[in-house]
């Protein structure tokens, strides 16, 4: 189990590093058009697993959600300070 913070970290460390075979890095590389299309699907996804799965399943989704949130920061050069200023 990992915080949100740590992933965060760990994102930054493997697209920084071009890390082979990491999802992130293609991601990363794949650039913002790429991310934000899995960044709607996963919203759209949390949304079903809301009204028809389980809290777990929900929970799962949610949870590739802000991982592909935290790309597309990684890949705009937005960190959590940036987010934290706006909540």
């Amino acid at each position: 189990m990992k915080t949100f913070d740590e992933l965060f970290a760990e994102l930054q460390q493997k697209a920084a590093s071009g890390e082979p075979g990491s999802r992130t890095t293609e991601l990363v590389r794949e650039g913002v058009h790429s991310i934000g299309k899995k960044v709607v699907e996963e919203a759209a996804e949390v949304w079903m697993a809301a009204e028809h799965e389980g809290a777990d399943r929900c929970a799962e989704e949610i949870s590739q959600l802000l991982y592909h949130l935290q790309v597309m920061m990684v890949a705009r050069g937005i960190t959590l300070e940036d987010v934290y200023a706006h909540l």
